[in-house]
């Protein structure tokens, strides 16, 4: 996304602060056969009609298909068949969190000149995936953005019950009096995030700000400039 793209956006969520909740959890399907009678002449698959005869059985995990692999398990799980995240690896690709899937809270710490430690948990019932991306997070109404604190990209982080994640938003990396003086700030999961949220931070100054992965660790996401 180039800049101008991303200062747009980004004006418009701080006008659009309160956007309508939308849940983005998918309901599952669930198919079982449960006494039809074998037929020797034909045999309808469970789910739907379309489903290659190799596909796993809805909520058995395991494949249909006389052919499939030696340990017996269907490809996919409930997550996906997995993305490669370039060290060798795959990691599940399921659905992808959006702003409004997430309960959202903020906490100024004193740790590295002080920032704002951004924590983000699931709403109750949604299960997501944050990517392996930076955080979208931005100032005022010019959409002033935040840079990467890190070097490297962070790992996708599985959202659901319990578990939150973590990013650090450094409003200041500046020497001297300079900068401007702001109260929120705006979080969405990517530039594309349709629904960024604003979240009161109390007064800050902000110039030239960075912000960190998301990690599942607070003490992982402090933002050293």
């Amino acid at each position: 996304m180039s800049s101008n793209r991303r200062k747009a956006f980004l004006v418009s969520a701080a006008v659009m602060g309160g956007a309508m909740l939308m849940t983005a959890c998918q309901d599952g399907d669930a198919a079982t056969d449960t006494g039809a009678a074998q037929s020797s002449s034909s045999a309808t698959p469970v789910g739907d009609a379309a489903t290659p005869s190799g596909s796993s059985a809805a909520g058995s995990g395991r494949s249909t298909d006389k052919n499939s692999d030696a340990t017996g398990k269907g490809t996919e799980d409930a997550a996906g068949s997995g993305a490669d995240t370039g060290n060798g690896k795959r990691e599940p690709v399921g659905q992808s969190c959006g702003a409004n899937d997430i309960s959202w809270s903020t906490r100024s710490e004193t740790q590295a000149g002080g920032y704002i430690l951004v924590m983000a948990k699931a709403k109750p019932g949604i299960t997501c995936y944050l990517p392996a991306a930076l955080p979208t997070v931005a100032f005022g109404s010019d959409g002033t953005q935040a840079g990467p604190a890190e070097q490297a990209t962070g790992k996708q982080i599985k959202l659901s019950g319990s578990t939150t994640a973590y990013a650090g938003v450094n409003p200041k990396t500046t020497n001297g009096n300079g900068g401007k003086e702001l109260d929120f700030i705006i979080v969405g999961v990517g530039d594309d995030d349709p629904n960024p949220v604003s979240l009161s931070v109390g007064t800050i100054t902000v110039e030239d700000p960075i912000v960190t992965n998301w990690h599942t660790a607070p003490a992982d996401a402090v933002p050293f400039s």
